[in-house]
C-alpha cells in the first residue's frame, strides 16, 4: 500500500500526528500536497476536497487516501493506520483504548488552538488578542494541567516498567503525546519550563520517542517541518507566562 496524505504543505499542524506514525511504522507515503509540479501541491489537495463526484467527501485537511478510501479525520486516520502499521494491540480494548486516548488529545489539541483565536478562526490574531489573553489564562492555570495531568496518569497506570500509554511497546498515541509536548514547549516555553516536572512520565516518553531511530531520523530531516506562527502550536510571548 501506498499512501497519500494531504495536508498544508507549509504547517506542522494535525498532519503531523499523521506524518509521525508513517514514519514509525515505515510506511510507503507522499505527502501530497508537498508534491512539486504543475497540479501537484495544494491544487491537488484542494481538488480533492471540490470533488463533487465523491461519495463520501472529506470537509479539511488532513485525509488519507488509501487504494480506494479517502479517510478524513486526524484520529479517524490513526484508528485505521494503527494495526496496518504495527502501532496499536490487536485487541478491540486496545484500539478502542487507543482511539479514545487519541479522541482526548484531539480535544486539548482544540483548546491549544483556540488560545490564538478564541472568536473566530476567520480573524486574524491581531483582531483578538485581548480574548486571547484571557483565554490563555484559562489554558495556562486550568486546561493544561487537566489534561497533562490525566495523560500522566495514563502512563503511570499502565506501568513504571513499559514506558507507553498503551501496553509494553509504542503506539501511535505515544507518537501524538510526544507531538504534544513538543508542541507546547514551543507555544509556552515560559509555562512549560515551570509546570513540566509535574509530569515526569510524559517529558520522559517525548525523550524516548525523539531517540527512537526512525523518528530521530524523520526528526533531522527535511520532511519534518518546524512550528510556525501559522500553525496550531504558535508562539506569542503575550500568551506566556
Amino acid at each position: 500500500m501506498r499512501y497519500e496524505l494531504y495536508y498544508w504543505p507549509s504547517i506542522p499542524g494535525r498532519g503531523e500526528f499523521v506524518r509521525l506514525a508513517l514514519e514509525q511504522g515505515a510506511a510507503d507515503y507522499v505527502d501530497a500536497a508537498r508534491e512539486p509540479g504543475r497540479g501537484n501541491g495544494v491544487q491537488a489537495m484542494v481538488r480533492w476536497l471540490e470533488d463533487r463526484k465523491l461519495e463520501r467527501p472529506p470537509f479539511a485537511p488532513p485525509f488519507l487516501k488509501a487504494g480506494r478510501l479517502v479517510i478524513a479525520q486526524t484520529a479517524n486516520i490513526l484508528l485505521y493506520l494503527g494495526p496496518r502499521l504495527g502501532l496499536v494491540g490487536k485487541s478491540e480494548a486496545n484500539r478502542l483504548w487507543a482511539h479514545q486516548l487519541q479522541l482526548t488529545i484531539a480535544d486539548f489539541v482544540g483548546e491549544i488552538h483556540d488560545v490564538h483565536h478564541p472568536i473566530a478562526g476567520s480573524l486574524y490574531y491581531q483582531e483578538q488578542k485581548k480574548e486571547a489573553r484571557r483565554r490563555a489564562a484559562h489554558l495556562r492555570e486550568e486546561r493544561l494541567p487537566k489534561f497533562l495531568g490525566y495523560f500522566e496518569r495514563v502512563l503511570v497506570r499502565n506501568g513504571a516498567a513499559q514506558g507507553y500509554s498503551i501496553g509494553r511497546s509504542v503506539s501511535y498515541v505515544d507518537l501524538s503525546l510526544f507531538q504534544l509536548i513538543a508542541g507546547l514547549r514551543y507555544a509556552f516555553p515560559a509555562t512549560m519550563a515551570r509546570v513540566e516536572t509535574n509530569y515526569p512520565r510524559l517529558a520522559g516518553l517525548h525523550d524516548r520517542i525523539a531517540g527512537r531511530p526512525r523518528i530521530a531520523d524523520y526528526l533531522d530531516s527535511a520532511r519534518r517541518l518546524p512550528f510556525n506562527e501559522d500553525g496550531i502550536f504558535r508562539h506569542y510571548p503575550e500568551l506566556d507566562a
